[in-house]
């Protein structure tokens, strides 16, 4: 009687530490979302205040921000590895907390470049900060409901990049519209540099504030109860029991790395590039730059969907099908609309986007043992995506003066082709 009450109260200790870990990673994913979906609104405010000259030059905000992950996945990996996750975790916000201080000197010199600098350290630091949560979040609780568990991530992730484009869009873009005509229209140059200095001098409260509060966060990380993992020594090593040597030798990981990288492309088109199809509608800036609530909004329905669905009524893969077939639907309705309903629908495609990636991550590393970690980075740099896919859009547009609508689709419908692929046979190549 004795050992079956030990029994249960191990198991009861065992459930409260996986909570715990849970409301832990929960407040990592408020801020990895409250920071990435800052850009939407930095993407216009950087063009006005530094002057750009094309939404090709804007997107370079993305760029920088998403690339930060393919350099810095692998070696995150490798870091992990040796610090564990709780302090690969807190090392990675420590990080974030550098990026966002160098926003600081970057507004008050008003250079472009060092802006970027700070948004790719920012990145570095999410680098390491992914690297290590999604795959603990996937293998804290059964792989079964990884998914859900991920969709719980996703509540809080956009939750907070709901509220940061506000934030962010009341304090540097306030009166955006008669600001931007004002510097437009001024002649006298020391006015307009005047006017442009203020406008940049705009960031350096909100990220100041961001900068303390990332260090807080990873002093608290560092020393919570987090439990650790140990992927390389799962009872069940699908590495070991396969014979397999390399990460590359599963297929299904590999064409799920591409399936990020699409995704993640998909995901920034709809969140960050919405207000600039938005202006290209005629759109005010006033109006526009609110446009990423819109999507994010859609895509916190979408998350909550997946909570109550998945795996009770539908499995992963099954979401992942419906997921893909609408992002084709609305990806068209985009091309064949304009102005507020095409709005509408870009916006929609976040309820397209809210499962796949909590849908891929789970299939993509499944069985993966010892190469968990390595895989995981892997996935993390297909999270490039949202740096390249963006950047063609821009080029087509501006550079090769493709309209406006056929440039958003000719981005969007492979990604979405091919998640499709990926739902129906890819996950299962290899296996």
């Amino acid at each position: 009687m004795k050992l079956n009450q030990d029994g249960k109260s191990a198991a009861s200790a065992a459930r409260s530490t996986n909570y715990q870990a849970v409301f832990i990673i929960g407040v990592l994913f408020f801020i990895f979302g409250f920071v990435t979906w800052l850009n939407g609104t930095l993407i216009p405010f950087l063009k006005l205040a530094c002057q750009l000259d094309s939404d090709v030059q804007a997107f370079f905000v993305t760029f920088a921000f998403y690339m930060a992950y393919f350099c810095l996945a692998l070696p995150s990996s490798f870091l992990i590895k040796k610090t564990g996750y709780k302090r690969g975790m807190s090392l990675g916000l420590f990080i974030m907390a550098a990026g966002s201080a160098i926003f600081i000197p970057a507004a008050h010199s008003r250079t472009f470049g060092l802006f970027l600098t700070g948004l790719f350290v920012q990145g570095m630091g999410l680098a390491l900060l992914q690297t290590a949560s999604n795959p603990y979040i996937t293998i804290i609780g059964p792989i079964e409901s990884a998914a859900k568990r991920i969709s719980i991530m996703g509540i809080c992730n956009k939750t907070a990049g709901m509220i940061s484009p506000l934030i962010l869009g009341a304090l540097v873009l306030k009166n955006a519209t008669a600001l931007e005509t004002q510097i437009n229209t001024t002649s006298n140059l020391t006015e307009k540099g005047n006017l442009l200095q203020e406008l940049a001098e705009r960031v350096i409260t909100p990220y100041a504030i961001i900068t303390g509060i990332l260090i807080l966060l990873a002093f608290m990380i560092w020393f919570s109860p987090l439990p650790e993992i140990d992927t390389d020594q799962e009872v069940q090593d699908a590495g070991i029991k396969k014979g397999k040597s390399s990460v590359f030798q599963f297929p299904y990981l590999v064409l799920g790395v591409l399936c990020l990288f699409l995704y993640v492309g998909a995901e920034v088109m709809a969140g960050d590039a919405i207000g600039t199809y938005g202006k290209t509608q005629g759109l005010p800036l006033d109006v526009t730059k609110y446009f990423t609530f819109f999507t994010l909004a859609a895509m916190l329905a979408g998350y909550i969907a997946g909570i109550f669905t998945i795996p009770r009524i539908i499995s992963q893969q099954t979401g992942l099908k419906i997921s893909a077939v609408l992002g084709i639907l609305f990806s068209t309705v985009v091309f064949l609309t304009h102005g507020y309903t095409s709005i509408v629908f870009i916006a929609l495609l976040g309820l397209a986007n809210a499962m796949i990636w909590p849908a891929i991550w789970p299939l993509a590393i499944s069985g993966l043992g010892r190469f968990t970690k390595t895989g995981s980075a892997l996935l993390v740099m297909g999270i490039a995506g949202g740096a390249i896919i963006p950047l063609v859009y821009s080029s087509l547009k501006d550079k090769l003066h493709v309209s406006n609508s056929l440039s958003f689709y000719v981005c969007m419908l492979p990604c979405y082709v091919y998640i499709l692929f990926y739902a129906v046979r890819g996950h299962r190549a290899g296996k």
